[in-house]
């Protein structure tokens, strides 16, 4: 792609170096202006320091090679199953399907893996993760706590809205279907909560191929401590976590396609085909 691509990409999806600084806090909260030096050893201790940095090493080429950069900096090498799938994608629209173990490494995986055949691949993700500006060109973002906020609601609509224009125009989309990164089961293993009516009654409806993906690993023993008793402090770790996977091998097992005709028999049952959805993606979970 050419510089001047980029540079409109740039413009058009607003991208910025940092991805949250202190005084976008301060502006969302401005009784802590006064807490300034606080904060700035709050993102140094929670790494949004080295978060911004490697953003803002990278922003200027927003989208897949935004993705395929940061993973080179952190020399994450990726161990694929079933590769040829990717290099033998469907023609047109086609959704993928995936556990969320991580919570930002894999999206940048994901959309470093289909972007790279694809680059009209996008993803929904939640608005938080919307805020890492350089990734917005493969970026649907909604509202995943469906917050009563008016303006969240909006979001929401038009994220659902451009998922069904994007499907419809021909091009592929990105599910986490969980909504939210995996925790620690009753069995102790780490598995998606249950995932969401809304985003499979939206698979049902736009009948398209759907490609299920397994994302092998964990974050930390820690972050899924946190799980257990915070939302909010577990989010607070992903930074961190993001910093962890350096120099990591990354493990990853990609499905064959389902037909449409398969996805059209189970969509008269949500559940089943909700469920039918998981399990397929989870019974990769046993590739070694």
């Amino acid at each position: 792609m050419a510089t001047t691509d980029y540079e409109a990409l740039v413009k058009q999806y607003d991208v910025r170096p940092d991805v949250m600084t202190v005084d976008d806090i301060v502006a969302d909260v401005p009784r802590l202006a006064k807490l300034r030096p606080l904060l700035k050893g709050l993102f140094s201790m929670l790494s949004l320091n080295k978060v911004n940095a490697i953003h803002a090493r990278h922003a200027s080429t927003p989208g897949v090679a935004f993705c395929t950069g940061v993973l080179e900096e952190l020399d994450m090498k990726l161990r694929v199953d079933n590769s040829q799938v990717l290099d033998n994608l469907p023609d047109g629209a086609f959704i993928t399907v995936s556990n969320h173990p991580f919570g930002a490494v894999d999206g940048i995986m994901l959309i470093h893996l289909i972007g790279s055949h694809r680059p009209d691949f996008k993803v929904m993700v939640n608005m938080i993760l919307n805020k890492i500006s350089a990734m917005r060109p493969n970026f649907i973002a909604v509202d995943a706590l469906a917050s009563d906020d008016p303006k969240k609601k909006a979001v929401s609509m038009h994220g659902i809205k451009e998922a069904i224009m994007q499907v419809r125009g021909g091009h592929p989309i990105g599910f986490f279907p969980a909504g939210a990164v995996s925790k620690i089961n009753s069995h102790f293993e780490l598995e998606d909560r249950e995932w969401q009516p809304n985003i499979i009654r939206l698979i049902a409806q736009l009948k398209v191929p759907v490609i299920p993906i397994y994302f092998h690993g964990s974050n930390s023993w820690w972050f899924n401590l946190l799980g257990r008793i915070s939302w909010q402090l577990r989010t607070l770790r992903l930074p961190a976590e993001v910093f962890n996977k350096k120099h990591k091998n990354m493990h990853i097992s990609v499905g064959n396609p389902i037909s449409v005709e398969e996805i059209v028999i189970r969509s008269s049952n949500l559940d089943e085909l909700g469920r039918y959805l998981k399990d397929a993606t989870y019974s990769m979970r046993k590739w070694k």
